[in-house]
């Protein structure tokens, strides 16, 4: 179990909320769930419905869409915001590599936060918006042939 100064130091390196007040990210890790899973462990599966963003503690997982692997997530990372925000079902699984431990942020926890302190959405768009401009670069666009 993390002490309240160990969660707000591992928060505080998460890029969606390395800008905010430490009083702030005090109450937000307070209210946040810590979760363990054995290795080889489904977090969740392509298709569910998602309402929570996980932050990794310690360990690694990979997601996936059935056997191809997209991408491994590692300590101080996190996964899952996309369904926080939109409510769609999961894009892809995510299973753990090896024993993991989580903070759990959910939906209603992450938006009684942000209608308190509006400045977490801004912080929020920008790491989205990262992600996408990472995304963008990795796409190899051929040349159109006329």
């Amino acid at each position: 179990m993390l002490s309240s100064v160990d969660r707000l130091l591992f928060v505080r390196r998460v890029p969606i909320f390395k800008e905010l007040r430490d009083d702030f990210i005090v109450r937000l890790t307070s209210v946040m769930h810590e979760l363990q899973f054995p290795a080889n462990h489904t977090i969740f599966r392509q298709g569910e419905e998602g309402r929570s963003l996980y932050i990794i503690v310690s360990g690694r997982v990979k997601v996936h869409i059935g056997d191809k692997k997209l991408a491994e997530v590692d300590q101080g990372k996190y996964f899952g915001e996309m369904a926080v925000f939109d409510t769609q079902p999961r894009s892809a699984s995510v299973t753990t590599i090896e024993p993991c431990e989580f903070l759990e942020l959910t939906q209603e926890q992450l938006y009684d936060a942000i209608e308190e302190t509006p400045e977490i959405a801004v912080n929020i768009i920008r790491e989205l918006s990262r992600l996408i401009r990472r995304l963008n670069d990795n796409v190899n666009i051929s040349p159109s042939q006329s």
